[in-house]
């Protein structure tokens, strides 16, 4: 089937140049391609029907601040984006973030370690975190919401996206506390994710529970399944994007599974991946062009 490479980097910090478009040429060994500027300097895509070893180019560019990701080059635009969003819609980690402010960094990232090595699963870790949230004032939290930061890139995505017709979804291991005003700041369609327990003597404490189930790393999947089946869709027009290990199930069987300056492990195993490109990222492998992409503003 045709494929088509596609070359992006960051547009604050733009490194696809003629150069380095003939460099990826050149290591690919291509003949018979066609290059299509998408940003200049941002992003390019070079058609062929030409076999491309893309390990090796990939190695080849190691040295610039440039992904390279092989796209089948028919139905490229999705018509469903499920998102995690700690670390990929936007740069925070709010448990971490909760931890720090209150002092009990260490005890959250000891029970984050033992679900690393695999000690406990992700519903036992979260609510071991939880408990220690117990009786924690909601005004914390809301400082905490207030240093929320969009990714770069993020209102781009999901204002290009919407704008021709596609639906915009988070899914996330995180908190609806957080996740609900992120949704409304970028213009999502819904949110699957936790929820914090508030039904303790005092509504504005945490009680240290969360209401089950726990959405976990195969709800995650299980969501994106659902909302294709429920719009029609061949899971091939949908595209999911995550930085971890939580998110490998739905990248793996969205068409597109898009790894997101993820941990080595994850970008390995998803279909394809962005370390250096912002979020815009997505919108160059599904092959828009500064024409079609909005920009918008990307403050909170």
């Amino acid at each position: 089937m045709p494929l088509t490479l596609v070359l992006s980097s960051a547009p604050a910090t733009p490194a696809v140049t003629e150069a380095l478009v003939a460099e990826a040429v050149a290591v690919a060994t291509l003949h018979d391609f066609a290059v299509r500027w998408l940003v200049p300097g941002v992003a390019a895509e070079i058609a062929s029907a030409h076999p491309i070893d893309l390990a090796r180019l990939r190695a080849a560019l190691a040295h610039t601040p440039v992904d390279a990701n092989l796209v089948e080059s028919a139905g490229r635009r999705k018509s469903l984006l499920v998102a995690d969003m700690e670390s990929t819609l936007i740069e925070n980690e709010m448990l971490d973030d909760l931890a720090a402010d209150i002092g009990i960094g260490p005890q959250i990232a000891a029970i984050t370690e033992k679900s690393m090595r695999g000690e406990v699963d992700f519903a036992t870790s979260l609510r071991e975190r939880v408990a220690l949230l117990a009786d924690l004032p909601l005004s914390i939290m809301d400082a905490c919401a207030a240093r929320i930061r969009l990714m770069p890139g993020a209102k781009s995505l999901i204002a290009t996206m919407n704008k021709h017709g596609a639906q915009c979804v988070i899914a996330t291991g995180g908190f609806g506390y957080f996740a609900d005003p992120v949704a409304k700041a970028l213009g999502c369609h819904g949110v699957h994710c936790n929820h914090l327990d508030l039904t303790g003597s005092d509504p504005r404490r945490l009680t240290g529970r969360l209401i089950e189930p726990i959405f976990d790393r195969a709800a995650k999947r299980r969501t994106l399944e659902a909302i294709a089946m429920q719009r029609g869709l061949p899971l091939s027009a949908t595209l999911a994007v995550g930085d971890g290990a939580n998110d490998l199930d739905m990248l793996s069987v969205a068409g597109f599974g898009v790894a997101f300056r993820a941990k080595p492990i994850v970008a390995a195993a998803a279909h394809l991946s962005l370390q250096h490109s912002d979020l815009t990222g997505l919108l160059f492998l599904q092959g828009y062009s500064a024409d079609d992409i909005l920009d918008s503003t990307e403050g909170f």
